[in-house]
């Protein structure tokens, strides 16, 4: 298993957006952008019964690609197998809309909806634009 460095544990705790990529039952992929939080463990939150949760039931295979808006040249992508849980998920979104919004709870919260953690165990981490 892969690790995280610690420039690129500190990259991914800026308030960078991701693109996830899934994949679909007939093999092609499926890239959404998403939240990141790296604190410990890398993970991301969902939904259940949306795209991103839906394929990684059926295959955990996944990657997650983080640029720097400011400079395209510095990134960090990793990827691995997912697992998912609902355990503490509602607290996690509530993490990442303070770390993205600045709001202390999530705006856009459904009571019917249940949140998913994602976590992500790395199998490969590459990394660019750290050397400077």
């Amino acid at each position: 298993m892969a690790t995280l460095d610690d420039k690129a544990r500190t990259f991914l705790e800026q308030p960078f957006v991701g693109t996830v990529t899934t994949l679909r039952q007939d093999g092609s992929p499926h890239s959404t952008i998403v939240w990141v939080d790296a604190d410990g463990e890398l993970s991301f939150n969902t939904a259940t019964g949306r795209a991103k949760e839906r394929h990684l039931r059926r295959d955990p295979r996944i990657s997650l690609l983080v640029v720097d808006p400011e400079n395209t040249y510095k990134w960090v992508a990793v990827s691995g197998t997912a697992e998912l849980t609902t355990e503490g998920a509602d607290a996690q979104i509530d993490k990442l809309a303070k770390k993205y919004l600045g709001q202390d709870e999530y705006p856009w919260r459904n009571p019917e909806e249940e949140r998913v953690t994602v976590r992500i165990k790395p199998e490969r981490v590459d990394t660019a634009g750290f050397d400077e």
